[in-house]
C-alpha cells in the first residue's frame, strides 16, 4: 500500500517522543494508539507519537494513516523498509524530537497516567533513565506484575544487569542515548538483550516509577512465540556475545561477573532452551550453549545466584546443559 508519509513540516521540540514500530499489527494497533493518545491528552507538556511502518502487508498502514490525518500535530507516520524491530527503533530515534524517548510495542498499551508520572519523575530527578513497572497479561486473561528496579535498593545495579529489561520498560533521555551512540543491532532478534542490561554502565542518573504503567501482552503471534522453527532463535548467541563485549569494553566484567554469568545461564539454559527443545532444528542449540558457557563462564555451576534458586529450577538448568549431548 502506498500512502503519504507525514514528515515534521516544522521541527517542534517535544518533551516526549513515543516510538511505535509496526509490522502487521492491525489486530492490536487501534488499542495501542488510543492508549498513547489518552496518556498524552492528560499530559501538560508536548508529546508526539511516531508510527514506523515496517513493511506491513495487512491493514496497519490504512489504520495509521487514518489516525495521522485525525491528529496531525501529534502523530507522525514513517516507513522503514529495513526489516526488524531493531532497524525500526533506530529509525524512530533519528526522527524523534523529544527530550525523552519511549519505545512501545504495537501490540501493547500504556496506562492513562503513564506519561504524566514518568515525565514528573524524570523532571524531579533530572535523569537519563526512568524505569517503570508493568502488568504482564497472558492470553487466558491472568496477569502478574513486573516490578521496576529502583535506585533506593542497595543492589539495584546488580539487579539491572542480571534481570535484563525490555526497551519499553524505560523512558530514555534522547541526548544521552545519542551521545553514547546507542543503537539496536540490526538483522537479529534478541537485539534488546545485547544493549539494555549494559545501559546502567553509562549512567548513575536513574529513577523509577514502580507502578504498572505499561500493559505487556503475551502475544502468541510475536517473533519470540512462533509455532515453527526460525533460525533467528540462534541469534541468542550473538546477542549475548555482544552484551559481554560491551561490559568488556567498559572494563566492567569483573565487577559484574556473577550477574553476567547468571544472565547467560538464564537465557541459555532456561529461556532459549524452551525453543531449542521444541523444534528438532534447534537441538544443536544445546551444544552451542555448552560451548558458550565453557568459553565465557567455565565455572558457571558455582554461580551465587544459581545456588539461591529452588532445587527444581537448578535441576532444570543442569538437565538442559547436558541435553542432546
Amino acid at each position: 500500500m502506498n500512502y503519504a508519509i507525514s514528515p515534521h513540516a516544522i521541527i517542534k521540540v517535544m518533551d516526549i517522543s513515543i516510538i511505535v514500530p509496526v509490522y502487521n499489527a492491525e489486530k492490536y494497533l487501534d488499542k495501542c494508539i488510543q492508549s498513547t493518545l489518552q496518556a498524552l491528552s492528560n499530559f501538560d507538556g508536548r508529546g508526539e507519537i511516531l508510527l514506523i511502518d515496517n513493511n506491513s502487508t495487512d491493514k496497519s498502514g490504512a489504520l495509521m494513516q487514518k489516525y495521522q490525518k485525525k491528529y496531525p500535530e501529534t502523530i507522525f507516520l514513517y516507513k522503514q523498509k529495513t526489516p526488524g524491530a531493531a532497524a525500526t527503533r533506530n529509525y524512530g530515534v533519528s526522527k524523534a524530537t523529544g527530550k525523552y524517548i519511549w519505545f512501545i510495542d504495537a501490540d501493547d498499551t500504556i496506562s492513562s497516567d503513564a506519561v504524566v508520572k514518568l515525565a514528573e519523575r524524570a523532571k524531579e530527578k533530572t535523569v537519563d533513565l526512568v524505569m517503570m513497572g508493568a502488568k504482564r497479561i497472558f492470553p487466558d486473561g491472568h496477569t502478574n506484575f513486573l516490578s521496576a528496579i529502583c535506585p533506593h535498593e542497595n543492589d539495584y545495579k546488580s539487579k539491572f544487569v542480571r534481570y535484563g529489561a525490555g526497551p519499553w520498560q524505560f523512558i530514555i533521555r534522547r541526548a544521552w542515548w545519542n551521545k553514547n551512540n546507542f543503537k539496536f543491532r540490526e538483522g537479529i532478534i534478541h537485539e534488546d538483550m545485547e544493549l539494555m542490561s549494559a545501559l546502567i554502565l553509562y549512567t548513575d542518573k536513574f529513577a523509577c516509577v514502580d507502578e504498572p504503567l505499561y500493559n505487556y501482552y503475551q502475544n502468541p503471534e510475536s517473533v519470540l512465540h512462533k509455532t515453527s522453527w526460525d533460525p533467528h532463535y540462534f541469534d541468542i548467541f550473538s546477542a549475548l556475545a555482544g552484551l559481554y563485549a560491551r561490559f568488556d569494553e567498559k572494563g566492567a566484567v569483573r565487577n559484574y561477573y556473577n550477574e553476567l554469568e547468571w544472565f547467560f545461564i538464564w537465557n541459555l539454559l532456561i529461556d532459549s532452551a524452551k525453543d531449542f527443545g521444541k523444534f528438532k532444528e534447534g537441538h544443536s542449540g544445546f551444544r552451542r550453549s555448552r560451548q558458550m558457557l565453557k568459553q565465557y563462564f567455565p565455572n558457571w555451576r558455582k554461580n551465587i545466584f544459581l545456588k539461591q534458586k529452588p532445587l527444581k529450577l537448578r535441576a532444570r538448568v543442569f538437565l538442559n546443559y547436558y541435553r542432546c549431548k
